[in-house]
């Protein structure tokens, strides 16, 4: 439940940085801005839109930034069930035994023991 609302978490903020950095403009168009475009007569104003927008963008990408961490936890915490009967036979099977001969091949000549 709560992996789940975290994904949904992340999923929303990484679409809103998205469309958040579509929406700033670039560093050429302030020269635009100087000779009288008309671009500078914004909502915002002509810096105003600067800021709240790198304010906002600096918000959501730590929440990005920790929704990622989270969930990267959240990942290597979970352990999966076996998914087939193979799986689940492995699982309960125990492990043989070692045996004498997990020294080596017999086939392989040893070294003399001095």
């Amino acid at each position: 439940m709560v992996y789940t609302l975290i994904l949904v978490v992340h999923i929303v903020v990484a679409v809103a940085l998205v469309a958040l950095v579509l929406l700033q403009q670039g560093k050429g168009a302030d020269a635009g801005a100087a000779f009288g475009s008309g671009a500078s007569a914004t909502m915002f104003g002509s810096q105003g839109s600067a800021s709240f927008l790198s304010r906002t963008t600096a918000v959501l990408a730590t929440a990005f930034f920790l929704t990622s961490l989270t969930l990267a936890y959240f990942a290597t915490q979970t352990t999966r069930a076996p998914e087939s009967v193979m799986e689940q036979a492995a699982s309960e099977t125990p492990a043989p035994p070692p045996s004498e001969s997990a020294k080596g091949p017999a086939d392989v000549p040893q070294l003399p023991q001095k």
